[in-house]
């Protein structure tokens, strides 16, 4: 088998409502997402996506995500989609880095070969776990009162894990932390999310007065030395995001025992192979994991869901259900839904999911054996 085309599309995704993290300082309107489909010489089609949470979050956007598969495309090319770690390997000497646009040509190779093998991504991982995955809340920065109401909305939905997001002033962020512990239902878990907004002081100040609360925090500070250096004047549990992205960086985090949570967002990771070997050094260790896609549609959350449901139920904290936000659906019809609070692989081979075309619309670039040119757009 060889992958003999490459198609790619770009589609914004309005979000619902406006969105703010990182303490409000960080507003999102819509999203500007990437569509990968592979094609195989056996008539086999498999489909990636990268959607980058804006190009204020993190270093990658969606040009980038274009321009990077530009260059990959020759080298993977003529490749056998199941030799996955080949595929890998040539798409990294190719282009260090840039894992944001290896991701969905990654995902897309191992969609094809579930449906190859007849199999879904979950069991090519190590095995579908039967327990549905939770999942979790994104909760936008706000006044306590309104941060609570949105959880409200969630709890209708069957959600019972939640993610709030603080960092914009220490002392609101310490009444936002005890307004929401007061009105958390048993059962329930909330996170509370800086995205790195904090410096090293004021997350101790917030963390240390919050200590009795039993409270997990979430990226405190910009940097792992950051994260290593209040590490030991705090009594919360850390997890780490934003400065989890390569497998050095995870064998940092467990080796300094620097978090009991890691979040694996497979974008940011370069795709699901990278991220499972981030997942096995976290399981090694004992540290609960968040699997989850960056932002996008119902694609990118089956993504995650299936290396989600690859990991034990104790070990397995949450995924995200980003498509729940968004006021646009590619995918309407297929793919993974949220049912009571939770998602879960449906047993179809690969994926399980397919865009619709004419929703994508004209693609913006394709590459193989008839269309070996420049992309026609790369906005």
């Amino acid at each position: 088998m060889k992958i003999s085309a490459i198609t790619v599309w770009r589609k914004e995704l309005p979000l619902k409502k406006p969105y703010r993290l990182s303490g409000g300082r960080l507003r999102f309107d819509a999203l500007d997402a990437t569509f990968v489909r592979l094609e195989a010489d056996n008539g086999i089609t498999g489909w990636g996506e990268a959607t980058p949470w804006g190009h204020t979050y993190l270093p990658a956007h969606g040009p980038g995500v274009r321009a990077g598969i530009e260059t990959l495309a020759p080298a993977v090319l003529g490749l056998d989609p199941c030799r996955i770690e080949l595929v890998e390997r040539a798409m990294d000497l190719c282009l260090p880095g840039h894992l944001y646009a290896k991701a969905p040509i990654d995902m897309a190779c191992w969609d094809i070969v579930g449906q190859a093998f007849g199999r879904p991504v979950a069991d090519l991982l190590g095995g579908c776990h039967p327990d549905p995955t939770p999942i979790a809340s994104s909760i936008s920065t706000g006044t306590p009162e309104d941060m609570l109401g949105l959880i409200e909305e969630y709890r209708k939905l069957g959600y019972r894990v939640h993610s709030a997001k603080v960092g914009a002033d220490a002392d609101l962020d310490i009444e936002r932390i005890r307004f929401l512990e007061m009105h958390r239902r048993p059962g329930e878990r909330i996170l509370y999310d800086a995205n790195r907004a904090w410096t090293r002081r004021e997350a101790l100040l917030v963390m240390n007065a919050v200590a009795d609360l039993g409270i997990t925090v979430e990226q405190p500070c910009e940097t792992l030395d950051d994260i290593a250096a209040i590490r030991p004047l705090t009594r919360c549990a850390i997890s780490v995001d934003e400065r989890l992205e390569t497998l050095q960086d995870m064998i940092r985090i467990a080796g300094d025992g620097l978090a009991e949570v890691v979040n694996i967002k497979l974008n940011r990771c370069g795709g699901l192979t990278k991220s499972r070997r981030i997942r096995d050094l976290a399981l090694a260790h004992g540290i609960q994991c968040y699997v989850m896609a960056t932002g996008g549609t119902a694609l990118a959350d089956a993504e995650a869901v299936h290396l989600a449901q690859s990991i034990p139920a104790e070990h397995r904290l949450a995924t995200w259900c980003c498509q729940d936000m968004l006021a646009a659906d590619v995918t309407e019809g297929s793919g993974i839904r949220h049912d009571d609070g939770c998602l879960v692989v449906t047993g179809a081979p690969g994926l399980g999911i397919t865009p619709d075309l004419a929703k994508l619309g004209e693609p913006v670039a394709q590459y193989g054996s008839q269309n070996t040119g420049r992309p026609r757009n790369l906005s």
